[in-house]
């Protein structure tokens, strides 16, 4: 064998720790939403209380989410997360359909929404031009594309470092939230805030800053040690970032109160305004930009995993499931995920009237990815019930009744978020579910190659 077929059939190795893999789950989830959404949640809430609880709630729905993903782990081991369940559950149909719509709507929808955040907070920072957002968007991604092409060690290093400069940042807000705000937590009748408040809708906000904790199915195949290491990441990272959110959002209380926090835009930034002056402003627009780029860089990586598992499983798509044996590294499928994802981050900015039509940079990728990623992690959800079904005698670190109460949960969660999604998004969301629908003739040709 050439050491070319060799790099081809190598299978990738279980060279992460439990670490690593919690960097790569936080580094994701922990990108803008502790920054922006605040404020919508008090909006949309009645009292300081009200407005903890449906973080403390967003942070349960986070476990319930990631105790599922255990069990799907467990009875569905290897390279390509949420592809294997839904392959080995509901079909090699609905699987394919979820990879494709994985490479063209949602990984890399969610790599274009990050890298238009990035780019706003650098070049606002910087005082570049009007196209600056565009070109550091640009950076970034193929930046960090390489940097997980070159080599999984290189990656998750990458990863480590950014995810440990995140949870600094939020841990520092969150002491001079104790040490230096003046305002009690407890202050104000609890739910006692202007207006009843949309509870519902607040919830929406939470949960899209949650959003993410699932990508760590797709390292599960890179994760040294079996059994209940993947349920240790799972777990570990749910409680970390339910106890980081929550840190945070007690300093914004203590600092500014209820009422500063429904009137600021930029909660983050007006709260260490308030302790540390203009330079407290210009390190929490620092601590965007690197949240920003930590969850590019993970999305990146987990991203890849699943079009590997894809390639290995069509061999149209063979060059996709090539594995690097020398890098460590699926180079081609992050080369296809890089592609894909520079195309949709060009795409507002090509002409005014599609800029009109799908909104700017951020909105537009918010939109094309929510409806087509709430219907499949609904569908993985539901993956747990049929799996029992069909392989009864499969790995179950959970017991028989916790994974299917945590199942019922996540699945009531994302249906609301799928009605929430298409109720309240326009243009993009057609475009994103349009694209899906182009999978099918796509799926076709696969099969038909298959069988000849």
């Amino acid at each position: 064998m050439t050491a070319n077929q060799e790099a081809t059939a190598a299978a990738p190795p279980r060279h992460l720790s439990i670490v690593d893999a919690v960097c790569v789950v936080v580094g994701i989830v922990v990108a803008t939403g502790v920054f922006k959404a605040p404020q919508l949640v008090a909006l949309n809430t009645a009292g300081p209380w009200t407005m903890l609880a449906a973080w403390a709630l967003g942070g349960l729905l986070c476990l319930c989410g990631s105790l599922t993903y255990a069990e799907l782990a467990a009875a569905c081991p290897g390279v390509g997360g949420e592809y294997l369940y839904l392959s080995r559950s509901l079909g090699r149909t609905v699987g394919f359909m979820f990879v494709w719509a994985r490479m063209t709507v949602i990984q890399t929808g969610s790599i274009a929404m990050l890298a238009y955040v990035f780019g706003d907070y650098v070049a606002r920072m910087m005082g570049l031009g009007p196209r600056g957002p565009l070109i550091c968007a640009l950076s970034a991604t193929v930046v960090l594309t390489a940097f997980n092409a070159v080599g999984l060690r290189a990656g998750k290093w990458t990863q480590n470092v950014l995810t440990a400069a995140k949870v600094a940042g939020l841990l520092a807000i969150t002491i001079l939230g104790l040490v230096c705000g003046k305002v009690a937590v407890s202050c104000g009748v609890p739910g006692g805030g202007s207006g009843s408040g949309a509870f519902g809708l607040a919830m929406v906000f939470v949960l899209i800053t949650f959003g993410g904790w699932n990508e760590a199915a797709y390292v599960a195949g890179e994760l040294r040690g079996r059994g209940r290491s993947m349920l240790w990441v799972l777990v570990a990272g749910s409680v970390l970032l339910t106890l980081l959110y929550m840190g945070a959002n007690i300093a914004y209380l203590r600092i500014l109160g209820f009422e500063g926090i429904r009137s600021s835009n930029a909660v983050a930034a007006d709260a260490m305004a308030a302790v540390l002056g203009e330079r407290g402003a210009l390190a929490v627009s620092v601590l965007v930009a690197v949240a920003a780029l930590g969850a590019i860089d993970g999305c990146i990586f987990t991203g890849a995993r699943a079009v590997y598992a894809w390639g290995n499983d069509y061999p149209v798509f063979g060059a996709l499931g090539r594995w690097n044996r020398r890098l460590c590294a699926p180079v081609v499928a992050l080369g296809a995920q890089g592609a894909i994802a520079t195309v949709l981050i060009l795409l507002p900015g090509l002409s005014d009237s599609l800029s009109d039509k799908l909104g700017d940079g951020f909105q537009s990728a918010v939109e094309y990815t929510a409806p087509v990623f709430w219907a499949f992690l609904l569908l993985t959800g539901l993956a747990v019930f049929v799996l029992r079904f069909k392989n009864p005698t499969a790995d179950r670190p959970l017991g028989r009744w916790v994974p299917l109460a945590t199942a019922s949960v996540l699945c009531a969660m994302c249906a609301y978020m799928l009605y929430s999604s298409l109720a309240y998004t326009k243009a993009g969301a057609l475009v994103g579910v349009a694209v899906l629908l182009a999978g099918l003739p796509v799926y076709a040709i696969a099969r038909s190659h298959q069988e000849q």
